[in-house]
């Protein structure tokens, strides 16, 4: 199970990578320009990943990150989302390589207020499966402005991206 989750965080690190270089493209305009997404544009898209990390986050280390709403901005500003991000995707990564017991449960309290339990690899694998459908929803809105991010296929990542 670690190798599988080492594959997905080593891919999830690769995609964002991605995903960033090609909003920047955009101007700061376009990423905020509401697109009718389910949280309106990329810029806020982006920002409700990273929020939800964070949130994951704050469950692993029991040291909650606290939200005024899963559509919270965390930052206006695109670089310091960007740095935020790569600053949180280490996070993650240091939280799957020092997972000892992957079947213990984590114990946390959601953002309904409600006590919840869970094994650890189904924790980790939301992390993981939440900003892949995030991510989906933010190729699309590239592609309607005309931002090719290029192939995001598992087997097509390089196999020295580390």
């Amino acid at each position: 199970m670690h190798a599988h989750f080492q594959l997905m965080d080593r891919y999830n690190r690769w995609f964002n990578g991605q995903l960033l270089a090609a909003c920047n493209e955009l101007t700061d305009s376009q990423r905020k320009h509401d697109m009718q997404a389910f949280f309106g544009s990329i810029h806020a898209t982006l920002n409700h990943i990273l929020l939800a990390d964070k949130l994951w986050l704050g469950r692993f280390s029991g040291q909650p990150f606290v939200v005024s709403g899963l559509d919270q901005q965390l930052h206006e500003d695109f670089g310091a989302l960007c740095e935020d991000r790569l600053r949180t995707d280490q996070e993650i990564s240091h939280i799957v390589s020092t997972i000892a017991n992957w079947e213990a449960n984590l114990t946390f309290t959601d953002t309904f207020g409600v006590t919840r339990e869970i094994p650890t690899h189904q924790a980790i694998g939301h992390i993981f499966n939440h900003a892949t459908h995030h991510r989906g929803q933010i190729t699309t809105l590239l592609a309607q402005l005309g931002v090719d991010v290029g192939i995001t296929d598992l087997a097509r990542m390089p196999a020295d991206f580390v």
